[in-house]
């Protein structure tokens, strides 16, 4: 499979000036396999057999790709991606029960390390703010905690824990040694990485939601070590702020009562300094003042579909570029809404033709990235809401993907088990 992307990757040389890591240390280059990932644009047969039998109907295929590079050990679909702070290197977690890490200045990518143990897929995780730990957990609840050793050449297991059926999510703190993850059971939890004692602390479990957890942000992260302050929604319409030194409850908001005879299954939030966006699965938006605990606003988003499930917001992101005042929502429906903060009214709409999966505004600036179950990556100005880039090459769904270059590189996490990297520049 991957001689279907030899004439793509020989057009390219290897970046030899931004070799940030040591890679005479590297354990070994990426090998080839023949894990199915999409085919180049060089392919001259688009037409496949569904069945291997030339009596069954054929199923035509888009061949096209315009990816810059390519990663393809993983064994089944690629269920998140995350970036190092500091270093070309991103984690991908799979299907395949593994975790992967590998560089993104090579072409083709390097490989650093596999972060063994898991027990299941593996669905999520991040790297401290100082790149010195990485954690990911998988879905029989498995969490591990690895260390970076020789400036991240080599990670060795520091800790592991497991306290919950089915890990959701984990956040990581942006600035503090601390993550959490929320779980199936509604449960949420907080940890410290102690290097004092090489341990991982216990310092909340809260159960307050009484369905999954499924999200949570730290909120508040400006204010220093003083304060450890988390937001987490569940599938039952409750939304917690939760001292996580403590474990106490600083507000909790319920549904009927507090959100005004709504009842929302939330799916989805995101924070832009004390304002919080929570997006439902029956298309239901709202803004909440952090610091108060009060609704601020509510927004029907969707008013019709054919099917129900298409009203989930499944992807929520703030712009933070100067005097840019914008809200990107992303539903299933496919349909992407920029919402003016100020007025909260709807500005721009694009309509895809599948779900969006994630949305993440390039920091500073008012260019948008968004995902699709189509197989593909956008890149748009959210200003006028035109499309300055769209990456190809996936023959399934996009799932998670890494900005990395102030928006000039994209690394996606595919379906079926590949990671493309697309360069923007136009």
């Amino acid at each position: 499979m991957t001689d279907e992307y030899a004439e793509q990757t020989d057009q390219h040389q290897v970046e030899e000036d931004e070799e940030y890591l040591n890679m005479n240390e590297v354990e070994e280059e990426v090998p080839e396999d023949d894990v199915n990932v999409p085919a180049s644009d060089e392919d001259e047969d688009a037409d496949m057999d569904v069945d291997g039998d030339d009596d069954t109907e054929t199923l035509e295929i888009d061949m096209s790709n315009n990816s810059w590079a390519y990663f393809d050990q993983h064994k089944d679909s690629i269920f998140t991606i995350f970036k190092h702070p500091t270093l070309p290197m991103v984690v991908t977690g799979g299907g395949d029960n593994t975790a992967f890490m590998w560089t993104t200045h090579t072409q083709p990518p390097r490989f650093v390390g596999e972060l063994q143990g898991h027990k299941e897929s593996v669905i999520s995780g991040g790297f401290t703010h100082d790149g010195k730990y990485v954690v990911t957990g998988d879905m029989n609840g498995f969490i591990q905690v690895h260390k970076s050793t020789k400036s991240g050449q080599k990670w060795t297991k520091f800790a592991d824990l497991e306290e919950v059926e089915e890990v959701l999510w984990i956040t990581v703190h942006p600035s503090l040694p601390y993550f959490a993850f929320g779980a199936n059971d509604g449960s949420v939890w907080c940890y410290q990485i102690d290097e004092s004692s090489n341990s991982l602390v216990q310092l909340m479990s809260g159960f307050s939601h009484s369905l999954e957890c499924n999200s949570g942000i730290f909120v508040n992260t400006d204010k220093g070590e003083d304060e450890l302050t988390l937001v987490s929604v569940s599938e039952d319409g409750t939304v917690v702020n939760w001292n996580c030194f403590t474990g106490a409850v600083n507000y909790k908001l319920q549904p009927y009562d507090d959100f005004k005879g709504v009842e929302s299954p939330w799916v989805s939030l995101k924070a832009n300094k004390n304002v919080i966006a929570l997006g439902g699965r029956d298309g239901q938006l709202a803004i909440i003042n952090n610091d108060s605990g009060k609704i601020v606003h509510t927004i029907r988003t969707l008013e019709n579909a054919e099917d129900e499930a298409e009203l989930s917001i499944e992807a929520l992101s703030w712009c933070s570029a100067p005097s840019i005042n914008l809200l990107a929502v992303g539903l299933v429906s496919g349909d992407l809404l920029l919402f003016d903060t100020l007025q909260w009214r709807l500005r721009k709409s694009v309509k895809i033709d599948d779900t969006i999966t994630k949305l993440e505004f390039v920091e500073g600036t008012p260019y948008l990235i968004g995902s699709s179950m189509n197989g593909k990556i956008y890149k748009w100005d959210a200003r006028t809401a035109e499309e300055i880039f769209v990456g190809v090459g996936h023959n399934m769904g996009v799932l998670d993907f890494a900005v990395l270059e102030n928006g000039n590189k994209l690394i996606t996490a595919g379906d079926e088990g590949a990671a493309l990297v697309f360069v923007t520049q136009q």
